[in-house]
Parts: C-alpha cells; sequence; structure tokens
C-alpha cells in the first residue's frame, strides 16, 4: 500500500470513490445527493489537487482510498492555525487493513509541514464506524450539529418557547 499526492490522471477514479462516500453517507443522514453532484465534485477535488489537498491510498496500482484537506483561511483570526479534513473514504474491500489510518496519517504530517496546529473533520452523528476511527486516532468531539425538520409543523407544536 502506498500513499501519495493524488495527480491529474487521478481524478476520475478518485471521483466515483467520492460519489460512492456521498451514498455511504445518505446511510448516516446526509442529505448530499451523489450523483447529480458528481461534477461538482470532480471540479472541487481537482482544487484540493492543484493546492496539494488531495492524497490517494494504492494497492497494486489501483486507488483503493483518498483523503482531501486544506488550511483554513477565513475572514475571522483564529487563535490556532486550523486545517480542516473535508473526506477520508476507503473502499470497504480495503478497510480494516491500516489504509485509513496511513491517509490520516499522512494528512496530518501535510499539515505539520505547513504549520498547522489544530485539525477539524465532520462525522456524520450516525456514523459510530467513523467515530470510533477517529476517536481511537486521538479526535474528541468538539462542536455539535443539532437539526430539526420543519416539514408537518404548526403553531401548535410541542416545543415551547423555553424548551428552545
Amino acid at each position: 500500500m502506498i500513499v501519495e499526492p493524488a495527480t491529474p490522471d487521478d481524478l476520475e477514479a478518485i471521483t466515483e470513490l467520492w460519489v460512492r462516500l456521498a451514498r455511504d453517507q445518505c446511510s448516516h443522514g446526509s442529505y448530499v445527493r451523489p450523483d447529480p453532484n458528481r461534477t461538482t465534485m470532480r471540479e472541487t477535488l481537482a482544487a484540493y489537487q492543484a493546492t496539494d489537498g488531495l492524497l490517494v491510498a494504492r494497492v497494486d496500482g489501483e486507488i483503493v482510498g483518498f483523503a482531501s484537506f486544506s488550511v483554513e483561511h477565513g475572514a475571522l483570526e483564529l487563535e490556532a492555525t486550523r486545517g480542516s479534513l473535508s473526506n477520508l473514504y476507503v473502499e470497504p474491500d480495503y478497510r480494516g487493513r491500516g489504509i485509513g489510518s496511513a491517509l490520516l496519517e499522512a494528512v496530518e504530517a501535510a499539515f505539520e509541514a505547513r504549520d498547522v496546529e489544530v485539525l477539524v473533520l465532520e462525522v456524520m452523528a450516525e456514523n459510530e464506524e467513523a467515530r470510533r476511527f477517529y476517536r481511537r486516532h486521538g479526535y474528541d468531539p468538539l462542536r455539535v450539529t443539532m437539526e430539526r425538520s420543519l416539514a408537518g409543523r404548526s403553531e401548535n407544536d410541542t416545543h415551547s418557547k423555553e424548551d428552545r
């Protein structure tokens, strides 16, 4: 297994892996539509590749996983330089072989080389397997996103203003 920077020639294969990732995330409550976003994600992944923020894992020359990441450059001043891991995916048949760990370690090393102090990432709350993976690697929850469906909501909703 080799983890290395992606090349422009890898983008189609990585895009296909992203579609598989997005399909999987739908089972955990994600609203991202995999196939309709294929073209947009190919462009997004190309931007990651152009800025050295796209890694692939290869087994016998075949891409079996990828990670996309970037240093955050927002409008707000922060106490620490923050890097963001946008995607980390390993094909199901290759999981449990250390490939995800190798990708994550390579992302961390790339951030360290760029003087990033903190790495942030998001995980679907229902994706316990992914949450366990990141906890094993020393990641702790930082922020909780909450949601509520507004479909069928009425003035007589049982949730009072005091509950909010």
